[in-house]
């Protein structure tokens, strides 16, 4: 069995198809679809959740790369068979395509402005102002970000309640989702997108790396690791239990 480690690049990259939904704004994207989470998340997720919930590494174990960019295009283009495709193919493959779908957004799920906002009260050690200050962020987040992300959440959730048989704990789902939901800017970012020399551990690129992976990865556990997430008012009391998706 192949795992694969989590990826470092940062980059995103833009769609060339601007009807389409890879590298397009989350919030085009469902204004587009009138609906609240994208259907290509809901489309990943029933399926993962109907045939991979027990698939031992789901989301570390890499995919068919072809599969995955045949997966994209169908998304891309609105193919009218993409359900009888993605039933077809391995499980990994979705959950690949899914993860690269978060990965080309143009900006994260938890937006460029908030990320140092969020790094920063991940690291908060009185555990009542962290629980204030990381909900009163994400509850500030654009109604498509933090419905798909809690739709997002609600999923990951009950794949790590099948740790036992899936391998997948709510620590290795983070690190995976972690620097894919969360992640600097690129004009904030020092890493470089394409390192042309071999990095070692010593190096300050892999060092910037790891400086900024572990407050995401840190800020995902958090999520996943809270039994409920309170609502203070009412607007978003009705988008966080609304059945509508």
């Amino acid at each position: 069995m192949k795992f694969t480690s989590r990826e470092f690049s940062l980059k995103r990259m833009p769609s060339r198809r601007p009807m389409g939904v890879f590298g397009v704004k989350i919030s085009t994207v469902t204004k587009r679809e009138r609906s609240k989470v994208p259907y290509i998340v809901r489309q990943c997720l029933e399926e993962i959740e109907r045939r991979g919930m027990e698939e031992v590494g789901i989301y570390r174990v890499s995919g068919v790369a072809t599969d995955i960019q045949n997966l994209k295009a169908a998304f891309d283009t609105n193919h009218k068979d993409v359900s009888v495709m993605m039933s077809e193919m391995d499980v990994n493959a979705i959950a690949g395509t899914l993860k690269l779908y978060f990965r080309e957004l143009p900006e994260p799920l938890f937006t460029d402005d908030l990320y140092p906002n969020f790094a920063e009260g991940i690291t908060l050690s009185d555990s009542v102002a962290k629980e204030s200050c990381m909900l009163n962020l994400l509850l500030s987040l654009p109604e498509p970000n933090l419905v798909t992300f809690l739709f997002l959440l609600d999923h990951l959730k009950r794949v790590a309640e099948k740790e036992c048989v899936n391998k997948m704990s709510l620590h290795n789902l983070a690190t995976v989702f972690g620097p894919t939901l969360l992640r600097p800017s690129e004009k904030d970012s020092k890493i470089p997108t394409n390192p042309t020399q071999p990095i070692s551990m010593g190096d300050s690129w892999s060092l910037e790396v790891m400086s900024q992976v572990r407050p995401v990865s840190k800020c995902s556990l958090y999520f996943l690791q809270l039994e409920t997430i309170p609502t203070p008012d009412s607007k978003r009391q009705s988008i966080l239990f609304s059945t509508e998706v």
